[in-house]
């Protein structure tokens, strides 16, 4: 079974409210939502990827020193293995906009199970719950 890598992030504004997006009609887990992030490039390491994806779907710029590492999900779907380092960011520069036709919305960590999210996004709720 092939691993996907994939970096993710908790986006915390000033509230503790955390920037969830919901996949676009069309991609795979359409209607899910997710942490903002994408796939690690090859010879990338997952806080350049959160870079990239960051400015390229929310049009936002931050740094890897504002990165925190907080937990990470392993989890096998059909076809293949995730593994997503989730990572806290409190600071950026840009208001997060949706470039990719995801529909984007603050949410409470009381709150995000009233949004369905893909399986590996699920174990992660309780960990941001706790530590916001």
């Amino acid at each position: 079974m092939k691993t996907v890598l994939v970096s993710a992030v908790a986006l915390i504004d000033p509230d503790g409210r955390v920037l969830l997006a919901q996949r676009p009609a069309g991609k795979s887990m359409a209607g899910l939502w997710e942490f903002p992030g994408g796939k690690i490039e090859p010879g990338e390491t997952p806080e350049a990827a959160l870079i990239r994806e960051l400015h390229e779907e929310l049009g936002i710029e931050t740094w890897g020193s504002c990165l925190a590492p907080l937990t990470f999900a392993s989890h096998s779907y059909d076809d293949f293995h995730l593994l997503m380092p989730l990572f806290a960011c409190r600071k950026w520069d840009g208001t997060p906009q949706a470039r990719e036709g995801q529909v984007l919305k603050w949410v409470r960590p009381n709150d995000m199970r009233d949004y369905p999210m893909p399986a590996a996004d699920v174990p992660l709720i309780p960990i941001l719950r706790d530590w916001l």
